[in-house]
């Protein structure tokens, strides 16, 4: 299974959770995580990759290339 499938997986397990105590344990990994991680990897975008990215976005959005936030989640809801 590939990086995204499993991304997808997780979010939809996330989803599911009813308890704030897990939500909470949740974010305090993330939290961690993200604090071990965020020297070790962290590259910042130039301006040209940041111009680029928008100019993608707009060219995106102009030919139809998105999907509303409801509708993804009604088709994350689909998948069980």
């Amino acid at each position: 299974m590939d990086l995204k499938t499993r991304k997808l997986e997780l979010i939809q397990e996330f989803l599911k959770i009813q308890s704030e105590e897990v939500i909470l344990q949740l974010e305090k990994i993330l939290k961690k995580e993200n604090k071990n991680s965020e020297n070790e990897d962290f590259k910042p975008m130039t301006i040209e990759e940041f111009n680029s990215r928008i100019d993608q976005s707009m060219e995106d959005s102009k030919n139809g290339r998105l999907i509303e936030a409801s509708e993804l989640k009604a088709k994350i809801d689909k998948w069980n």
